[in-house]
């Protein structure tokens, strides 16, 4: 059975080590189980899934561990998300380790927001630098 991923996703989890590429795996899995429809590609060099063309979630490997970033998280007020620090976009992010640091629920909950808060990234270059509101 071949994977629901294509194949330049697969290749980008496959040059980390399994820790990582466990995380990577199941962030997948549970990203395209919720957020049906969205199209996924690698987007600045790692997985991005997008709504009618805007960025709502994605994951890379940085020092502190594996992100998992949604570009509209400020606005999902959940306490385990942690803000961007610049203040000038609204993503927030959570690192992983080990997949057992990994909340399915948590997840769930934060994806279905990231459906219904969204700022409109996919114009902020038309609109200088400007972030909107979609929802």
């Amino acid at each position: 059975m071949s994977s629901p991923l294509p194949e330049s996703v697969l290749s980008y989890h496959n040059k980390f080590s399994d820790p990582d590429k466990l995380i990577f795996e199941f962030l997948a899995m549970q990203i395209s189980k919720q957020l049906t429809g969205a199209e996924l590609k690698l987007w600045h060099a790692h997985p991005v899934w997008f709504l009618d063309g805007n960025p709502i979630v994605g994951y890379s490997r940085q020092k502190p561990g594996v992100r998992l970033m949604f570009w509209s998280g400020a606005d999902f007020k959940e306490p385990d998300l942690i803000l961007s620090s610049t203040g000038k976009f609204k993503d927030a992010s959570i690192f992983y380790n080990e997949i057992t640091e990994i909340n399915a629920v948590d997840i769930k909950r934060w994806l279905q927001k990231s459906r219904e808060i969204q700022w409109d990234y996919k114009n902020i270059v038309k609109r200088k630098g400007i972030l909107k509101k979609l929802k």
